[in-house]
């Protein structure tokens, strides 16, 4: 299935300055800022800046500096708020209808401060 970016997707209108967040991080491929419905005490959402729509897109098609700095902006976050040599914290990246995905824009949720539960269920 080919990956189609919706430029009109929240994400995207985030980027542009359209829709405020609260930022953790910008660099100049990654942007990092709150999450508006937290699950988590730390809830935040990593996202390039470029047209990805999810993570097999992205680093299949993502140049070698937007992949390179996205993980190193996720680490550097993950350290500045105080996740890193924790007692754990989780990263979610969810794609298409089955993987749940709510925005067509890849992103990572980081989330960590408390202990999570099961990711997936047994079936």
């Amino acid at each position: 299935m080919p990956h189609v970016y919706d430029p009109t997707n929240i994400f995207a209108r985030i980027l542009r300055g359209e829709i405020p967040n609260k930022t953790v991080m910008e660099t100049p491929h990654t942007l990092v800022f709150h999450d508006i419905r937290p699950q988590a005490p730390v809830h935040v959402l990593v996202i390039p800046k470029g047209a990805y729509v999810t993570f097999d897109h992205f680093a299949a098609e993502a140049t070698a500096d937007e992949i390179v700095d996205f993980h190193r902006t996720a680490a550097k976050v993950c350290q500045m708020l105080g996740l890193a040599g924790s007692e754990g914290y989780r990263g979610i990246t969810n794609a298409g209808v089955h993987g749940l995905q709510e925005v067509a824009h890849y992103h990572l949720h980081i989330m960590g401060g408390r202990p999570l539960g099961r990711l997936v269920e047994p079936a």
